[in-house]
């Protein structure tokens, strides 16, 4: 695996592989030795496992940005959300399992992140995010008792539609646990994702929040205080007033699911009137479009600032295009979405 990673990495004549290390301890004595601007980083290693060595590694050198390289199974799900929490700037997912033979099947994605990943990461940025994440109020989070998992079912009068992708678990993780239990409105989450991530990645996400979070189902209808992660592979599709979710596999788009095709279909379903928008890290545009129509319509857009942005791309989009009403950093985003949901009922 090492080799493979090396020989895609110098397929770039702008990049250049300094060293390579067997395990995670010998990754630690290679980045004191080499000072990379960048490590790749798997998770299953003899010696010391990756988790453990990036946190060394961050700690002493928070201006290295650590990419993931992670197994497709639910373990390895887990493992990389916890890394992204502690500091990961984001990950790539192995085709095939721990040893992957076509690796090279995603030498572009590689590539394309070793460059975002140099381009984008502040050391000071890094840590103020994990500050952020461990603060006490954070810490109280998981104290409160879900109260919409012990209360009537509530009928979804608003939609909160949140796009991300590059640089989202972690982000979101700063987000979503700061949504009170009562918030009156649902919440959708579309976030750029393997198909084999997003069950364990809507786990990890209710585990952290006031708010039940689920992976959305095919019949699931939407309620006020219940947030729905969109399933890898799928585009989601809200239908009808009730807010009854669809999961088809059209139309293809590059990302699937789609922010544009979720957020145009809330829109329909529900006027502008009752919708927020909320676009944040990632790259590329996707969600863009969609910020803009329902801004038009009557609705609130939300768009992160490129302060905290692990990668300004979608919300750099929906700003320059008109699409964002408010702009604001990850850790301003929940009260964001609070006060705008107040505003709208």
């Amino acid at each position: 695996m090492r080799r493979a990673l090396k020989e895609i990495i110098m397929t770039d004549p702008s990049l250049d592989v300094v060293g390579t290390a067997r395990d995670g301890s010998d990754a630690i004595e290679k980045v004191r030795e080499l000072k990379p601007d960048v490590v790749t980083m798997d998770i299953n290693m003899p010696v010391m496992d990756g988790l453990t060595s990036m946190q060394y590694i961050l700690n002493d050198y928070p201006e290295i940005a650590v990419l993931m390289v992670s197994s497709l199974t639910a373990e390895g799900a887990l493992t990389t959300f916890e890394a992204l929490e502690l500091g990961a700037f984001d990950y790539v997912a192995k085709p095939s399992g721990t040893v992957s033979a076509d690796i090279h099947l995603i030498g572009r994605e590689i590539i394309q992140k070793v460059k975002l990943a140099y381009k984008s990461v502040n050391g000071k940025s890094i840590r103020a995010r994990i500050e952020r994440r461990s603060s006490d109020i954070h810490q109280k989070k998981v104290e409160s008792i879900k109260q919409s998992d012990v209360t009537e079912i509530k009928k979804c009068t608003k939609v909160v539609v949140i796009g991300i992708s590059t640089g989202g678990p972690g982000t979101l993780m700063e987000v979503l646990p700061m949504l009170p239990e009562n918030l009156g409105a649902a919440v959708i989450i579309i976030q750029h994702m393997p198909a084999a991530f997003t069950t364990s990645f809507a786990k990890r996400l209710d585990g952290a929040c006031r708010i039940p979070i689920k992976e959305a189902d095919p019949g699931d209808v939407l309620q006020n205080g219940r947030g729905y992660l969109g399933p890898g592979g799928y585009q989601l599709v809200v239908r009808g007033e009730a807010g009854a979710l669809r999961l088809p596999s059209t139309p293809k788009t590059v990302f699937m699911p789609c922010v544009n095709v979720t957020m145009e279909s809330v829109l329909a379903a529900f006027g502008g009137e009752n919708v927020i928008g909320v676009l944040m890290t990632g790259m590329g545009d996707d969600g863009a479009d969609a910020m803009v129509k329902i801004r038009k319509a009557g609705g609130i857009t939300i768009a992160e600032d490129e302060s905290t942005a692990v990668v300004f791309g979608m919300p750099k989009e929906a700003i320059e295009r008109g699409g964002a009403e408010i702009v604001a950093p990850s850790y301003k985003i929940a009260e964001a979405i609070i006060k705008a949901v107040r505003r709208i009922s």
